[in-house]
């Protein structure tokens, strides 16, 4: 299966195994619902992956040494692995909005890709986007 996500491991698999990637053991391995970190090429993420009926949810809380590149090589796994897995959105919850170090760039990708700053339900405020796959 040809994919374009970029090129960055992730915990050691690439996109395509990821993608290959019997259900169960995805869901084992990633879509947990519960926080775990990630290494994503040469940095890290820290959020939480759940698969529900109609979407998979995708929050991230951190990332460490890999910015935009991360965000992009997951923008484009989570949105071909809905697709394969039959799964019609993508719900991004991003919390960015109250960052000691806010990361500027960040938010200017995120604001032009559509997110919108929402309080969300005992979640507090994230940049928030639902993406019809």
């Amino acid at each position: 299966m040809k994919t374009d996500v970029p090129t960055q491991l992730i915990e050691g698999y690439s996109a395509e195994e990821l993608l290959r990637m019997p259900a169960e053991e995805l869901e084992a391995f990633a879509f947990t619902g519960e926080a775990l970190i990630l290494r994503v090429g040469s940095g890290e993420l820290l959020g939480r992956f759940r698969r529900l009926p109609d979407r998979l949810e995708v929050e991230l809380a951190q990332v460490d040494r890999g910015g935009q590149g991360i965000l992009l090589a997951l923008w484009r796994l989570a949105r071909q692995l809905a697709s394969a897995r039959g799964v019609p959105q993508v719900e991004w919850i991003v919390h960015a909005v109250h960052c000691a170090h806010p990361n500027l760039k960040l938010r200017r990708v995120l604001e032009r890709r559509g997110f919108v700053v929402r309080e969300l339900p005992g979640r507090g405020s994230a940049y928030h986007f639902i993406d019809t796959v």
